[in-house]
Protein backbone atom coordinates (compact mmCIF):
# COMPACT_ATOMS: atom_id res chain seq x y z
CA UNK A 1 0.00 0.00 0.00
CA UNK A 2 1.52 3.32 -0.99
CA UNK A 3 2.09 6.01 1.63
CA UNK A 4 -0.25 8.99 1.26
CA UNK A 5 1.25 11.96 -0.48
CA UNK A 6 2.28 14.78 1.82
CA UNK A 7 0.13 17.23 -0.04
CA UNK A 8 -2.84 14.91 -0.42
CA UNK A 9 -6.21 15.25 1.23
CA UNK A 10 -5.82 14.12 4.82
CA UNK A 11 -6.81 15.13 8.34
CA UNK A 12 -6.30 18.72 9.38
CA UNK A 13 -3.03 19.72 11.09
CA UNK A 14 -2.53 20.16 14.81
CA UNK A 15 -2.54 23.93 14.42
CA UNK A 16 -6.11 23.95 13.11
CA UNK A 17 -8.97 24.60 15.56
CA UNK A 18 -12.73 24.41 15.11
CA UNK A 19 -13.15 26.76 18.13
CA UNK A 20 -13.76 30.29 16.91
CA UNK A 21 -11.91 32.92 18.97
CA UNK A 22 -14.69 35.40 18.17
CA UNK A 23 -17.42 33.20 19.67
CA UNK A 24 -15.21 32.24 22.61
CA UNK A 25 -14.21 35.74 23.67
CA UNK A 26 -17.54 37.41 22.89
CA UNK A 27 -19.17 34.90 25.25
CA UNK A 28 -16.40 35.44 27.82
CA UNK A 29 -16.69 39.25 27.89
CA UNK A 30 -20.49 38.99 27.74
CA UNK A 31 -20.45 36.94 30.94
CA UNK A 32 -17.69 39.05 32.49
CA UNK A 33 -19.86 42.16 32.17
CA UNK A 34 -22.85 40.58 33.93
CA UNK A 35 -20.53 38.90 36.45
CA UNK A 36 -19.24 42.32 37.54
CA UNK A 37 -22.77 43.73 37.63
CA UNK A 38 -23.86 40.81 39.84
CA UNK A 39 -21.03 41.48 42.31
CA UNK A 40 -22.09 45.12 42.55
CA UNK A 41 -25.71 44.04 43.16
CA UNK A 42 -24.68 41.67 45.95
CA UNK A 43 -22.39 44.27 47.54
CA UNK A 44 -25.09 46.96 47.49
CA UNK A 45 -27.72 44.55 48.82
CA UNK A 46 -25.53 43.27 51.66
CA UNK A 47 -24.41 46.81 52.58
CA UNK A 48 -28.02 48.06 52.68
CA UNK A 49 -29.03 45.01 54.71
CA UNK A 50 -26.32 45.55 57.31
CA UNK A 51 -27.40 49.15 57.79
CA UNK A 52 -30.83 48.05 58.98
CA UNK A 53 -31.91 46.98 62.42
CA UNK A 54 -32.13 43.18 62.46
CA UNK A 55 -35.60 43.01 64.01
CA UNK A 56 -37.04 45.60 61.64
CA UNK A 57 -35.55 43.94 58.59
CA UNK A 58 -36.90 40.51 59.55
CA UNK A 59 -40.42 41.91 59.82
CA UNK A 60 -41.00 42.15 56.09
CA UNK A 61 -38.72 39.75 54.21
CA UNK A 62 -41.33 39.05 51.53
CA UNK A 63 -41.09 42.56 50.09
CA UNK A 64 -37.61 43.56 51.26
CA UNK A 65 -35.82 45.01 48.18
CA UNK A 66 -32.36 44.28 49.64
CA UNK A 67 -33.12 40.55 49.93
CA UNK A 68 -34.39 40.52 46.35
CA UNK A 69 -31.26 42.35 45.19
CA UNK A 70 -28.93 39.89 46.96
CA UNK A 71 -30.79 36.80 45.68
CA UNK A 72 -30.83 38.02 42.07
CA UNK A 73 -27.18 39.07 42.37
CA UNK A 74 -26.05 35.68 43.73
CA UNK A 75 -27.95 33.73 41.04
CA UNK A 76 -26.53 35.98 38.31
CA UNK A 77 -23.04 35.58 39.79
CA UNK A 78 -23.23 31.78 39.76
CA UNK A 79 -24.67 31.54 36.25
CA UNK A 80 -22.23 34.02 34.71
CA UNK A 81 -19.33 32.37 36.57
CA UNK A 82 -20.09 29.12 34.75
CA UNK A 83 -20.29 30.94 31.42
CA UNK A 84 -17.16 33.01 32.06
CA UNK A 85 -14.88 30.16 33.15
CA UNK A 86 -16.49 27.66 30.78
CA UNK A 87 -15.85 29.81 27.71
CA UNK A 88 -12.31 30.72 28.75
CA UNK A 89 -11.30 27.14 29.60
CA UNK A 90 -13.46 25.59 26.85
CA UNK A 91 -15.16 23.43 29.47
CA UNK A 92 -18.26 21.70 28.12
CA UNK A 93 -19.70 20.89 31.57
CA UNK A 94 -19.63 24.53 32.73
CA UNK A 95 -20.97 25.75 29.40
CA UNK A 96 -23.81 23.22 29.56
CA UNK A 97 -24.60 24.32 33.13
CA UNK A 98 -24.59 27.97 31.99
CA UNK A 99 -26.84 27.22 29.01
CA UNK A 100 -29.30 25.10 31.02
CA UNK A 101 -29.55 27.65 33.87
CA UNK A 102 -30.07 30.51 31.43
CA UNK A 103 -32.74 28.50 29.60
CA UNK A 104 -34.53 27.74 32.89
CA UNK A 105 -34.45 31.43 33.89
CA UNK A 106 -35.79 32.45 30.48
CA UNK A 107 -38.61 29.87 30.63
CA UNK A 108 -39.52 30.91 34.19
CA UNK A 109 -39.75 34.54 33.11
CA UNK A 110 -41.85 33.55 30.12
CA UNK A 111 -44.12 31.37 32.27
CA UNK A 112 -44.50 34.15 34.86
CA UNK A 113 -45.54 36.60 32.14
CA UNK A 114 -48.05 34.18 30.59
CA UNK A 115 -49.51 33.14 33.95
CA UNK A 116 -49.73 36.77 35.05
CA UNK A 117 -51.71 37.56 31.90
CA UNK A 118 -53.95 34.48 32.04
CA UNK A 119 -54.59 34.66 35.78
CA UNK A 120 -54.69 38.45 35.99
CA UNK A 121 -57.30 38.38 38.77
CA UNK A 122 -55.12 36.18 40.97
CA UNK A 123 -52.09 38.29 40.11
CA UNK A 124 -54.03 41.38 41.14
CA UNK A 125 -54.97 39.68 44.42
CA UNK A 126 -51.32 38.81 45.06
CA UNK A 127 -50.24 42.39 44.35
CA UNK A 128 -52.96 43.60 46.73
CA UNK A 129 -51.67 41.21 49.40
CA UNK A 130 -48.11 42.46 48.98
CA UNK A 131 -49.18 46.12 49.12
CA UNK A 132 -51.25 45.52 52.26
CA UNK A 133 -48.30 43.75 53.87
CA UNK A 134 -46.08 46.69 52.96
CA UNK A 135 -48.58 49.10 54.52
CA UNK A 136 -48.52 47.13 57.76
CA UNK A 137 -44.69 47.33 57.94
CA UNK A 138 -44.42 50.89 56.62
CA UNK A 139 -42.65 52.24 59.70
CA UNK A 140 -40.52 49.12 60.26
CA UNK A 141 -38.27 49.38 57.22
CA UNK A 142 -36.81 52.63 55.88
CA UNK A 143 -36.19 51.21 52.38
CA UNK A 144 -39.75 49.93 52.21
CA UNK A 145 -41.05 53.27 53.46
CA UNK A 146 -39.14 55.17 50.78
CA UNK A 147 -40.36 52.72 48.13
CA UNK A 148 -44.01 53.18 49.13
CA UNK A 149 -43.66 56.96 49.29
CA UNK A 150 -42.05 56.96 45.84
CA UNK A 151 -44.87 54.80 44.41
CA UNK A 152 -47.64 56.93 45.91
CA UNK A 153 -46.04 60.13 44.60
CA UNK A 154 -45.39 58.76 41.09
CA UNK A 155 -48.83 57.16 40.65
CA UNK A 156 -50.72 59.91 42.55
CA UNK A 157 -52.43 57.34 44.78
CA UNK A 158 -52.86 56.42 48.42
CA UNK A 159 -53.11 52.94 49.96
CA UNK A 160 -54.01 49.73 48.15
CA UNK A 161 -57.69 50.13 47.25
CA UNK A 162 -58.23 53.50 48.94
CA UNK A 163 -56.61 55.87 51.43
CA UNK A 164 -58.46 54.15 54.28
CA UNK A 165 -56.24 51.08 53.83
CA UNK A 166 -53.68 52.93 55.96
CA UNK A 167 -55.79 52.01 58.96
CA UNK A 168 -54.09 48.59 58.74
CA UNK A 169 -50.90 50.20 60.02
CA UNK A 170 -50.64 50.33 63.80
CA UNK A 171 -49.53 53.97 63.76
CA UNK A 172 -52.22 55.19 61.34
CA UNK A 173 -54.99 52.93 62.69
CA UNK A 174 -58.20 54.94 63.03
CA UNK A 175 -59.72 53.20 66.05
CA UNK A 176 -60.36 55.16 69.24
CA UNK A 177 -58.06 52.82 71.19
CA UNK A 178 -55.01 53.85 69.15
CA UNK A 179 -52.83 56.21 71.25
CA UNK A 180 -50.57 57.18 68.31
CA UNK A 181 -50.31 60.85 67.33
CA UNK A 182 -50.72 59.69 63.73
CA UNK A 183 -54.11 58.10 64.38
CA UNK A 184 -56.44 58.40 61.37
CA UNK A 185 -53.62 59.95 59.31
CA UNK A 186 -51.94 58.95 56.03
CA UNK A 187 -48.30 59.40 54.92
CA UNK A 188 -47.30 62.78 53.46
CA UNK A 189 -46.76 61.06 50.09
CA UNK A 190 -50.55 60.81 49.77
CA UNK A 191 -50.96 64.59 49.85
CA UNK A 192 -51.73 66.70 46.79
CA UNK A 193 -48.55 68.48 45.75
CA UNK A 194 -48.31 72.23 45.62
CA UNK A 195 -45.72 73.41 43.08
CA UNK A 196 -45.20 76.65 44.99
CA UNK A 197 -44.58 74.91 48.31
CA UNK A 198 -40.86 75.27 49.15
CA UNK A 199 -40.91 73.02 52.24
CA UNK A 200 -42.79 69.70 52.31
CA UNK A 201 -45.44 69.55 55.01
CA UNK A 202 -45.00 66.03 56.41
CA UNK A 203 -48.10 66.45 58.59
CA UNK A 204 -50.43 67.20 55.68
CA UNK A 205 -52.13 63.80 55.99
CA UNK A 206 -53.18 64.34 59.62
CA UNK A 207 -56.72 63.06 60.34
CA UNK A 208 -57.57 62.36 56.68
CA UNK A 209 -59.01 58.90 57.32
CA UNK A 210 -61.70 60.47 59.51
CA UNK A 211 -62.93 62.49 56.52
CA UNK A 212 -65.24 61.35 53.75
CA UNK A 213 -63.91 60.71 50.26
CA UNK A 214 -65.17 64.06 49.02
CA UNK A 215 -63.68 66.00 51.91
CA UNK A 216 -60.36 64.16 51.83
CA UNK A 217 -60.00 64.53 48.05
CA UNK A 218 -59.36 68.26 48.54
CA UNK A 219 -56.13 67.45 50.40
CA UNK A 220 -54.93 63.95 49.42
CA UNK A 221 -55.17 61.32 46.68
CA UNK A 222 -58.08 59.07 47.61
CA UNK A 223 -57.72 56.45 44.87
CA UNK A 224 -55.77 53.28 45.64
CA UNK A 225 -52.47 52.36 44.03
CA UNK A 226 -53.65 48.98 42.70
CA UNK A 227 -56.05 50.50 40.15
CA UNK A 228 -53.47 53.14 39.25
CA UNK A 229 -50.84 50.45 38.71
CA UNK A 230 -53.18 48.37 36.52
CA UNK A 231 -54.09 51.43 34.43
CA UNK A 232 -50.40 52.31 34.04
CA UNK A 233 -49.60 48.78 32.85
CA UNK A 234 -52.42 48.86 30.31
CA UNK A 235 -51.26 52.22 28.94
CA UNK A 236 -47.58 51.20 28.78
CA UNK A 237 -47.78 47.73 27.24
CA UNK A 238 -45.32 48.65 24.46
CA UNK A 239 -42.81 49.95 27.01
CA UNK A 240 -43.14 46.80 29.13
CA UNK A 241 -42.86 44.66 25.99
CA UNK A 242 -39.64 46.49 25.08
CA UNK A 243 -38.22 45.91 28.57
CA UNK A 244 -39.15 42.22 28.41
CA UNK A 245 -37.50 41.96 24.99
CA UNK A 246 -34.43 43.74 26.33
CA UNK A 247 -34.17 41.15 29.11
CA UNK A 248 -34.83 38.21 26.79
CA UNK A 249 -32.38 39.09 23.99
CA UNK A 250 -29.17 38.88 26.11
CA UNK A 251 -30.34 35.56 27.55
CA UNK A 252 -31.09 34.11 24.11
CA UNK A 253 -27.77 35.43 22.75
CA UNK A 254 -25.95 33.82 25.69
CA UNK A 255 -27.69 30.48 25.12
CA UNK A 256 -26.98 30.59 21.36
CA UNK A 257 -23.28 31.47 21.81
CA UNK A 258 -22.86 28.75 24.45
CA UNK A 259 -24.40 26.10 22.20
CA UNK A 260 -22.25 27.18 19.23
CA UNK A 261 -19.11 27.03 21.38
CA UNK A 262 -20.05 23.62 22.79
CA UNK A 263 -20.54 22.29 19.25
CA UNK A 264 -17.18 23.70 18.18
CA UNK A 265 -15.38 22.21 21.21
CA UNK A 266 -16.88 18.78 20.48
CA UNK A 267 -15.73 19.01 16.85
CA UNK A 268 -12.26 19.96 18.08
CA UNK A 269 -12.17 16.97 20.43
CA UNK A 270 -13.14 14.67 17.55
CA UNK A 271 -10.37 16.17 15.41
CA UNK A 272 -7.79 15.64 18.16
CA UNK A 273 -8.87 12.00 18.62
CA UNK A 274 -8.72 11.46 14.86
CA UNK A 275 -5.20 12.91 14.68
CA UNK A 276 -4.04 10.80 17.65
CA UNK A 277 -5.38 7.61 16.08
CA UNK A 278 -3.67 8.27 12.74
CA UNK A 279 -0.41 9.63 14.13
CA UNK A 280 0.69 6.09 15.00
CA UNK A 281 -0.35 4.79 11.60
CA UNK A 282 2.88 4.08 9.60
CA UNK A 283 0.95 4.56 6.34
CA UNK A 284 -0.50 7.94 7.48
Amino acid sequence: MARRAAGGAGPRGDDFSFVSPVVKYVLFFFNMLFWMISMVMVAVGVYARLLKHAEAAMACLAVDPTILLVVVGVLTFLITFCGCVGSLRENICLLQAFSVCLTVVFLLQLAAGVLGFVFSDKARGKVSEIINGAIVHYRDDLDLQNLIDFGQKEFSCCGGVSYKDWSQNMYFNCTAANPSRERCSVPFSCCLRDAEEAVINTMCGQGMQAMSYLEASAFIYTNGCIDKLVNWIHSNLFLLGGIALGLAVPQLVGILLAQILISQIRDQIKLQLYNQQHRADPWY
